[in-house]
């Protein structure tokens, strides 16, 4: 999980909240110290970690009392403050001409050329026609890295190696920018107080006028992202912030923090290695992952632009009816595939992240979804269409011919039985009300 160390740190924090047999004082100056070790171990500027800490403190104590309930009301206390200390609300990206044009600045080192194709692979899923333009002249290996991420993604990209004027190869290009939605644009890594290229970014800025100027940072810098940042608004006047690896490091904290600080939005987050690996950046979803609340409106955005719609909705009411083969397993599985890590989407899922699955048993789940995988591809589509005519002998050819156990063969066709034994609960009942009574149960 992104940010885990204080993920766990902060759900702790509400798990107090919720053993404590009643909400007094003593319970809440307790609280604000446990938020405040969790904060300043990730990174976090010690003066704002005292002033988010101040606020909570303040508010609980002088409103608690008033309040019919007032674990639910510290809680609540204790999410809003921290998403009001990420930057509140939600800033999307409006892409409304064409060619939308994006260009990209950041550090040397900061990931600025990777994250143009989880950019392009984000922006592609959703419909756009997206190209990338290379004016980084001087990274001899820049040009071609931008080409390389471009081809695995399906994307045209225009790069110049032998031209060392950045502002030549834009120009260079101009005429077929216009095919595009939206136009990606790399430029040089840089120190932020590095004059000469300071120079040649703003020359670039002016002529270009991209409609977003994204700085890209990586979180292991922490809290001095907030000096970059606010310098590379003076030159470029940034209109957002990328975060990446933010999925490996403590000081993640300090990073999203510090920018949020300087007045311009972080639109994005890098929580992976993957070309996929990126999410718009809600601060209340982020902090309700964090707290253990879940983020389902990042969960069903997910399943939107990954899953075939169609295809689900049949699946769905195919297993709320209890009436499913292992072709409808192996698309769930395909499907769960594009979601990402299971951790990843317990994460969220309300309440599921509260629940203590030890990290070794995710991954043991992870194996044994690969494994399944190699089973069915293992059988005839008559064993896959009927499950329940895999004979002994069948089972062990199965295992053959997959390279595997005939115990993990039985494994897969025991984890199937017990779904549809499950499932069969529902047959009979009109899959619409069973979600929306399952939708009414998913409060925070």
């Amino acid at each position: 999980m992104v940010l885990e160390k204080l993920g766990e740190s902060l759900k702790e924090t509400l798990r107090k909240i919720a053993r404590s047999s009643f909400v007094d004082k003593r319970l809440i100056e307790d609280l604000v110290k446990d938020i405040q070790k969790a904060l300043i171990k990730a990174d976090v500027n010690v003066k704002l970690v005292l002033d988010l800490t101040n606020n909570i403190k303040k508010r609980a104590i002088d409103e608690i009392t008033k309040q019919i309930n007032p674990r639910e009301f510290l809680i609540k206390v204790v999410y809003e403050e921290l998403v009001k200390f990420l930057g509140e609300e939600k800033e999307e990206i409006n892409v409304n001409k064409k060619p939308f044009k994006i260009m990209m600045v950041g550090l040397f080192g900061s990931g600025k050329t990777t994250t143009i194709g989880k950019l392009a692979k984000y922006y592609s899923k959703r419909g756009k026609k997206v190209a990338a333009i290379g004016l980084d002249v001087h990274r001899p290996a820049a040009p071609e890295q931008l080409k390389q991420i471009s081809d695995s993604i399906n994307i045209d990209c225009f790069i110049d190696k032998k031209e060392k004027d950045a502002l030549k190869i834009y120009k260079e290009f101009e005429k077929k920018y216009k095919d595009y939605d939206i136009l990606l644009i790399d430029t040089a890594g840089r120190d932020a107080l590095s004059s000469d290229l300071i120079k040649e970014i703003e020359e670039l800025n002016n002529y270009i006028k991209a409609d977003e100027r994204l700085l890209v940072l990586s979180a292991d810098i922490g809290q001095a992202a907030q000096v970059q940042a606010e310098q590379f608004h003076k030159s470029v006047n940034i209109t957002g912030i990328i975060i990446t690896k933010l999925d490996g490091t403590a000081k993640g904290g300090g990073a999203l923090v510090a920018c949020s600080t300087t007045g311009a939005k972080i639109k994005f987050i890098g929580v992976g290695e993957k070309v996929d690996a990126l999410e718009s950046f809600n601060p209340k979803g982020f902090v309700s992952r964090l707290l253990g609340m879940g983020d389902i409106e990042a969960l069903l955005e997910k399943v939107n632009v990954e899953l075939d719609e169609e295809k689900t909705k049949d699946l769905g009411k195919k297993f709320l009816k209890g009436d499913f083969n292992f072709l409808d397993l192996y698309e769930q599985l395909e499907g769960m595939k594009k979601l990402g890590p299971l951790n990843k989407i317990m994460d969220m899922i309300p309440g599921f992240s509260n629940v203590n699955i030890p990290k070794d048993m995710l991954d043991v789940q992870e194996e044994k979804l690969k494994k399944w995988k190699f089973i069915m591809q293992s059988m005839t589509k008559g064993e896959l269409e009927d499950p329940e005519t895999l004979t002994s002998e069948r089972i062990d050819r199965i295992a053959k011919g997959s390279g595997l156990n005939i115990s993990d063969v039985r494994d897969l066709l025991k984890q199937y039985r017990q779904s549809k034994k499950m499932l069969k609960m529902f047959k009979g009942n009109n899959p619409e009300k069973i979600m929306k009574k399952f939708k009414g149960k998913v409060k925070f």
